[in-house]
């Protein structure tokens, strides 16, 4: 009987210790799965598949002039596709005859889309209170604006401190679907966002942005090719134009 007891308690303790074993080992990979996937852009281990493979984004040729664009469009389809992709709450991305330029918001959908901490740019507190300015109450914004301080999705005011794994993430979507782009230029800078939905929305009414060209030109080249000069947002053109036309 003693035998037979201690045979048993021998299996109990081995069942709990191979059950014990595997909870380890599940756990291990379940948080190497998390790792390796678009929910977490910041552990940065090696073989992680989001950074397998050559640079897709940024600066490529080192060509003079490779902001100078020649023409540049919306496109519905790869600003949804980027949109999609987790960590990001909302994406404008516009072709060019070049490049790929992408003005993105993130959210908590990811973990790390931040390289480092960084201060907060958003105020979200009027959430709670029912307001949109939690500093003065107000319950208005400006609907010309994809990015706010307040109650708006994430901003990153400079674009090298976006996750490299969320931008490779992003450009290699882009290069799936438009393949001949030279180069995928990717931001989270408020303004950026602000000036990109305002294109947009031309687009969206049907309107040429060939007239535009210019100040789309000059903005690209203030986010991503070291210029100092940035242009007039287009509602501000707009209002200037209704006025003297009143």
């Amino acid at each position: 009987m003693h035998k037979r007891a201690a045979y048993r308690s021998f299996l109990i303790l081995m069942a709990s210790a191979a059950m014990l074993s595997l909870l380890v080992l599940s756990g291990c990979n379940y948080e190497r799965h998390v790792q390796n996937s678009t929910f977490d852009y910041g552990s940065k281990k090696k073989g992680d598949p989001k950074m397998l493979g050559s640079r897709m984004y940024g600066t490529m040729s080192g060509m003079p002039g490779q902001h100078d664009n020649a023409w540049f469009e919306y496109s519905s389809l790869l600003s949804n596709d980027v949109a999609s992709i987790n960590g990001v709450a909302n994406a404008l991305v516009m072709l060019t005859d070049k490049n790929a330029y992408v003005a993105i918001t993130t959210d908590w959908t990811a973990t790390g889309t931040r390289k480092s901490g960084g201060p907060k740019e958003q105020n979200n507190g009027g959430t709670k209170e029912g307001v949109y300015n939690v500093d003065n109450g107000s319950p208005y914004w400006n609907n010309q604006r994809v990015a706010t301080p307040y109650n708006s999705s994430l901003t990153i005011n400079d674009h090298n401190e976006i996750s490299g794994e969320l931008k490779q993430t992003i450009a290699v979507h882009i290069r799936k679907l438009a393949p001949a782009v030279q180069e995928v230029h990717i931001s989270a800078n408020k303004d950026f966002n602000n000036y990109m939905v305002q294109y947009a929305q031309e687009a969206w009414a049907g309107r040429s942005l060939t007239p535009l060209l210019p100040s789309f030109n000059v903005l690209v080249k203030h986010q991503f090719g070291g210029g100092n000069e940035m242009p007039r947002p287009l509602d501000v053109q707009h209002n200037k134009v209704r006025m003297k036309q009143q």
